[in-house]
């Protein structure tokens, strides 16, 4: 239908006929939005969210809201109204949270893009635990007006450390779906984000060492380490600036705006894995909500960067692991660019769950 639809010169815009789905987290019109949480089990919003309304116009089909961790308040993705999310990969093991249905649906080939959440690696955690792409952009790149409207609002930590976020198979994709949902720039211009693709551009790449991570995390993030140094970059043993979040968001804006000096002084990006381990069972993770460690995804959630988890490689036990590349604020064309040219060096994300 669309095809034929875009072929009468009817064409709805860059998403036409593209199937996405909406974390469960976002208001849909007409359409159940409950947060996994069961009190919220018949809330129906009478209008969209911001994002959502973008999509729609765009041409997107939202074919339906993805399951989640209740209430975005958990890494393992096991707890919510409707039951726990399985790792598609294999089932005794966690697919990781609380965007775990999106990644889900996209390891599987349900939709070709969700629209998510992230504030302490949301996003980013479940894309590594099921082997896809899950994308952060700088803090307010994507509207984030319209989750749980009328509800009682977050507090200020969640507020200041919420982002939008996106989950896809590939670079490109993300790209094209940042198009259609980045706010326009100071200039008032929106960015044609596939040209974070285009040419060639030197990148000076911080290796993060400041981590402990397990065998089979260590293993596949020295293998990718390798991998990047053949793209041609100059690259340098770097810390990362893990962030101490028992001393509160005091002094968060302050720390967003110096953020630059203290880490990007003489790198533009940092790499680092996703996850300090490998994906947890659900037998060990039962219990704990927050099971799945955020120690190497929630810095950038506080000062604001943006952030990509991608897969590169398999773990002893089959399972996908993710790689996190990270820039200064503002900077998610740096992001965009190198992921994209791991993407194609190391062709990792073309493996697939068998649905």
């Amino acid at each position: 239908m669309a095809a034929r639809e875009i072929q009468q010169g009817r064409w709805k815009g860059p998403l036409h006929g593209v199937p996405v789905g909406v974390k469960d987290f976002y208001d849909t019109a007409g359409l159940r939005t409950t947060a996994a949480f069961e009190h919220f089990k018949d809330r129906v919003p009478t209008k969209d969210a911001k994002s959502v309304e973008k999509l729609k116009h765009a041409g997107a089909i939202v074919i339906g809201k993805t399951n989640m961790h209740t209430l975005g308040m958990g890494t393992t993705g096991l707890e919510s109204a409707f039951g726990p999310v399985k790792n598609p990969w294999n089932a005794d093991y966690i697919p990781g949270g609380s965007s775990s249905g999106s990644a889900v649906a996209i390891a599987t080939g349900l939709c070709y893009a969700t629209l998510d959440t992230d504030a302490i690696g949301s996003c980013r955690l479940p894309a590594a635990c099921c082997g896809v792409v899950g994308y952060k952009g700088s803090y307010g790149l994507i509207d984030m007006r319209g989750i749980l409207e009328g509800e009682q609002p977050p507090d200020d930590t969640i507020r200041w450390l919420s982002h939008a976020g996106l989950t896809t198979r590939s670079i490109r994709d993300t790209a094209l779906v940042l198009e259609v949902l980045a706010e326009p720039g100071e200039d008032g211009r929106t960015r044609a984000w596939r040209n974070a693709f285009s040419g060639k551009r030197q990148l000076r790449i911080g290796i993060v060492d400041n981590f402990k991570a397990d065998n089979d995390i260590s293993s596949a993030f020295e293998n990718a380490v390798a991998t990047l140094r053949g793209a041609g970059h100059a690259v340098s043993r770097v810390s990362a600036p893990f962030t101490d979040f028992s001393k509160g968001i005091a002094k968060i804006e302050a720390d967003r705006k110096a953020i630059g000096d203290l880490a990007f002084k003489d790198v533009d990006v940092l790499v680092l894995p996703t996850t300090p381990t490998a994906t947890l069972t659900v037998k060990d993770s039962a219990k704990n909500g927050q099971a799945l460690s955020p120690q190497f995804t929630m810095f950038a959630n506080y000062y604001g960067l943006p952030a990509v988890s991608m897969p590169c490689a398999f773990d002893s036990r089959g399972l996908p692991v993710g790689l996190q590349i990270v820039a200064k604020p503002l900077d998610d064309a740096a992001v965009l660019h190198l992921a994209y040219e791991y993407e194609q060096l190391a062709d990792v994300g073309k493996r697939h769950p068998i649905a």
